[in-house]
């Protein structure tokens, strides 16, 4: 079943312990659309600006990707995003932002966008999430992401936004700010109390935890031992858990914790090249084939 997903496209400048590379393919849409296009139609709601690269949108297209929510705005710039990382890849300094575009985006859905049965909210301000939920009264499956700026600066409408969503995806440390609980666990659980029907706290190389109401398990991290560029690892995360669940049109519990599998390892690939490099080298098979000797590692 096709999938929308609102969230942000962006122009990245990355520096690793390494290499720098500048106006790279960035944003949470552009990551999470990639991702997910290896399961499943994809449709991408977000803003650009005139300097926005056509290779880009002809490259998403390409992957059965629909851009005709993407706006392009006259007289402005595309959000650009500058990171720099530390040795251990682990931590990372935001250098500069520069919101541009996205100070005007007013997401408008087509039509076709509407009647979908899934839906993806990117990390965007709760106002602005709430807003995509009014055009998108049909879907069966609505999922959210947020951050650190949205619980300290919009928390009410975060908290207002918790109760008309089925699942919402967020760091642990979020969660832990959140719900002011350090055990996780309970950190979790006291998140869907909020008003989810399931939560996926990411734990970036220790992988990530599913909480439901009947059930918690955490789902470990692929050991990737070529870690090139950790951008997009959540987003991407996102993307391979959405996509197979409209792939398979359900989020009955087992079909849940495959998603999650799919999830980790479309993060474990993308980490391996700047941007979305890797994710460009792979088809489905490539994920498949990870799938499979994922599964061999978790059995005992």
């Amino acid at each position: 079943m096709p999938l929308v997903v609102v969230g942000s496209v962006a122009l990245d400048t990355v520096e690793t312990p390494n290499e720098k590379r500048e106006n790279l393919l960035g944003g949470s849409g552009s990551y999470f659309c990639y991702a997910a296009s290896y399961f499943t139609p994809v449709k991408l709601v977000s803003v650009v600006g005139e300097d926005w690269p056509q290779e880009h949108t002809e490259l998403l297209q390409s992957r059965n990707i629909d851009t005709a929510g993407l706006q392009v705005l006259p007289g402005e710039k595309t959000f650009h995003w500058s990171g720099r990382y530390h040795q251990n890849m682990n931590q990372r300094d935001t250098v500069d932002v520069q919101l541009n575009a996205m100070n005007r985006f007013d997401p408008v859905l087509p039509e076709s966008y509407r009647r979908c049965q899934f839906l993806f909210l990117a990390n965007d301000p709760p106002p602005l999430q709430r807003k995509v939920l009014r055009q998108c009264t049909g879907a069966s499956l609505i999922v959210a992401d947020t951050m650190d700026l949205w619980i300290d600066r919009e928390r009410e409408e975060l908290l207002a936004l918790l109760k008309e969503i089925d699942g919402l995806v967020l760091n642990d440390s979020e969660a832990q700010m959140l719900t002011g609980e350090s055990n996780l666990v309970r950190a979790a659980h006291l998140v869907r109390e909020l008003g989810p029907r399931f939560v996926v706290l990411k734990k970036g190389e220790h992988g990530a935890m599913f909480a439901g109401k009947h059930e918690t398990y955490v789902m470990p991290a692929y050991p990737t031992a070529n870690v090139v560029d950790p951008t997009g690892a959540g987003d991407s995360f996102a993307g391979g858990m959405m996509g197979y669940l409209a792939e398979q049109g359900n989020f009955e519990p087992e079909t849940l914790k495959t998603a999650m599998a799919y999830g980790t390892l479309t993060a474990s690939f993308t980490v391996e090249d700047f941007s979305i490099d890797r994710l460009k080298q792979i088809e489905r098979e490539d994920l498949d084939e990870r799938l499979e000797e994922y599964r061999r590692m978790l059995s005992f």
